[in-house]
């Protein structure tokens, strides 16, 4: 039976294929109103998805990045909803870096229960939900041809960072500095969240603005692999945040990523 998370990864894959050509050929980038990067990767990779989850699921809202720009978001009130950034990363893409991801993640009650984290440059996905976390090796061919558990590791007295290799702030190198960090990792996109989850770093702190679609994917399949995700006041970050009176709908607020262990990760300073 074809799970949900079935349908992600194989949406994820079929985007990445399309990426990966763009990548090779060479993209044309233009710029949102926020004056964001989009290249037609963005746009092609979000179709296929749009079209595999409208198959699959035609009753479950999607908010997807590049139709959100455009004004199109469905009603998500009182219901499970699904998040897509099909391009994640952008900048990374442009540079010809390979650290850019497809991202596509399930909301329940504003908690992410189920996502997968696509890295076509690098041949390797994370995928996650209630029953566990998995790092997936794809194939040249755009098939998985291993599936191992992954799990977050216990955040030590002496933690690894990762940090945006695009968004860094003053707010991050002071948090960096102020928190007994013994080595930071700069990588673009949501990978970060999947170092966290798959027990390469402890915490990845986040000062720079994100929106939903950015960090659920990645969000999800930390929490499956026994890491967390706070906001400064040390509260789940959640999902579906719309009619927010000082920021625009989806947008999130600083946030904190850990590993395993929260309680003992909190001892930290967080600001």
């Amino acid at each position: 039976m074809t799970t949900m998370l079935d349908v992600f990864e194989r949406a994820a894959l079929d985007a990445g294929e399309v990426i990966l050509q763009i990548y090779e050929n060479g993209p044309t980038t233009s710029y949102k109103a926020d004056c964001s990067p989009v290249t037609e990767a963005d746009e092609c990779a979000e179709r296929i998805i749009l079209d595999a989850l409208l198959q699959a699921f035609p009753n479950i809202p999607v908010v997807a990045e590049e139709a959100a720009a455009a004004g199109h978001v469905p009603g998500i009130s009182n219901q499970g909803f699904i998040l897509v950034d099909p391009l994640d990363g952008t900048k990374e893409f442009i540079a010809r870096r390979s650290e850019f991801t497809v991202n596509i993640a399930l909301i329940e009650g504003g908690v992410p229960v189920a996502g997968v984290v696509y890295a076509p440059a690098l041949g390797v996905a994370y995928s996650g939900d209630r029953h566990g976390a998995c790092r997936l090796t794809i194939g040249p061919d755009f098939s998985i041809v291993q599936r191992s558990p992954i799990q977050a590791r216990p955040v030590g007295a002496s933690p690894i960072a990762v940090a945006s290799r695009s968004h860094n702030t003053p707010e991050t190198d002071d948090f960096l500095r102020t928190s007994n960090i013994t080595e930071t990792r700069s990588i673009g996109s949501s990978l970060k969240f999947c170092l966290l989850a798959e027990g390469d770093a402890d915490v990845y702190p986040r000062f720079g603005r994100t929106m939903e679609w950015d960090t659920a994917a990645g969000d999800a399949v930390l929490r499956a692999a026994g890491g967390a995700t706070t906001t400064l006041d040390g509260h789940p970050l959640t999902y579906g945040k719309t009619n927010q009176p000082h920021e625009a709908d989806f947008a999130n607020p600083h946030f904190i990523a850990w590993g395993r262990r929260i309680d003992a990760a909190t001892k930290l300073q967080l600001a």
